[in-house]
């Protein structure tokens, strides 16, 4: 894979360079010491992945990875002093397109396979995501068409990977607290921060935020964010909680394996909503969503960060309607009253 860094830390800046080029699978191809820098240098040869500092002057890593992704889109981890101090930023950096963020490397006297271990971790599992063109066939077989009882209950099912933060704060900003739903979101986001981009929302939506735990029950006025690596699923027909399996998925959690526990186990409307994006993990759960009878959405091109997972549900007809970002709050108030 081929690597760059942006740090304003030199020291810092080798470092990286240093845990990177222990693999030979992995080169570094330039080294930036500011965001300008590091949107020319992106623009000259666009590498795989990026590195990227948080805290910079005179251009942080937020507007970095924002010119970056509008410009000369490629994969971004942030790479923070301390994911948790500076989480609001991360959540901003991710609306903007960046895929995950950690901890810069803390080597303090020992080996640096066991400092950069967290580092490279992230690097390999967005080395697969970038590799894998093809997704999964399958993640879990829709149940009986018979065994789906009606009712009136309503999920709102929605995913989404970089990019997502800033359109869900968008989305919940726009649902009245009043919102004849219950929501559950996945969202592809590291388990050491989930519950700061719950806490996060929580300032925004009129709908009270908190990260799912095991046995929870979707609830009519109240939003669940997955909050684990492990998959968040429906487990009964009333009962969310999470699983391994599939152990080998490179997207965790996966949208793909909520959508489908939702449209096999869900005795009530849903309605499934797939946003910015790379890869294509949820787009076989919306179709499955879609062809199973429930209204479905994928936001368009136009205002996603990252035009990877909608667009891959738009290629197999996954998607009723296809939206900007601005509009899918109002389209799933029109949705719901004309159900009523």
């Amino acid at each position: 894979m081929r690597i760059g860094i942006v740090n304003d830390l030199a020291g810092v800046a080798a470092l990286l360079q240093r845990v990177v080029s222990d693999d030979p699978a992995h080169r570094v191809v330039w080294i930036a010491l500011n965001g300008a820098e590091a949107i020319e240098l992106c623009a000259k040869e666009t590498p795989d992945l990026i590195l990227m500092d948080m805290l910079m002057p005179a251009m942080d890593g937020v507007e970095t990875t924002r010119r970056i992704m509008a410009s000369t889109p490629c994969a971004i981890l942030i790479v923070s002093g301390s994911v948790r101090v500076n989480a609001g930023k991360i959540f901003e950096a991710m609306g903007h397109g960046a895929l995950d963020a950690v901890d810069t490397p803390w080597l303090g006297g020992g080996r640096i396979e066991e400092g950069a271990e967290p580092l490279l971790a992230k690097i390999a599992t967005i080395s697969r995501l970038v590799a894998d063109k093809r997704g999964r066939r399958s993640v879990a077989e829709p149940g009986d068409r018979a065994a789906q009882e009606r009712r009136h209950d309503r999920l709102i099912a929605i995913g989404a990977s970089a990019g997502g933060p800033a359109v869900l704060a968008t989305l919940l900003r726009d649902l009245p607290k009043d919102f004849p739903a219950a929501v559950v979101i996945v969202q592809h986001v590291d388990q050491q921060f989930a519950a700061g981009m719950a806490t996060w929302l929580n300032q925004i939506a009129a709908l009270p935020v908190r990260v799912a735990v095991e046995g929870d029950r979707p609830t009519i006025g109240e939003v669940l964010l997955a909050g684990t690596s492990d998959h968040l699923t429906l487990k009964t027909a009333d009962r969310v909680g999470y699983t391994a399996d599939p152990i080998d998925y490179v997207y965790r959690p996966s949208v793909d394996v909520f959508f489908h526990s939702a449209c096999r186990l869900w005795r009530g409307d849903v309605v499934g909503v797939l946003l910015t994006g790379m890869g294509r993990d949820g787009a076989l759960g919306l179709k499955a969503l879609r062809d199973r009878g429930h209204y479905t959405i994928a936001q368009d091109q136009a205002t996603s960060a990252v035009y990877g997972m909608p667009k891959a549900a738009a290629t197999i007809n996954a998607a009723v309607d296809i939206l900007p970002s601005g509009r899918i709050a109002a389209k799933l108030i029109d949705v719901l009253m004309a159900r009523t």
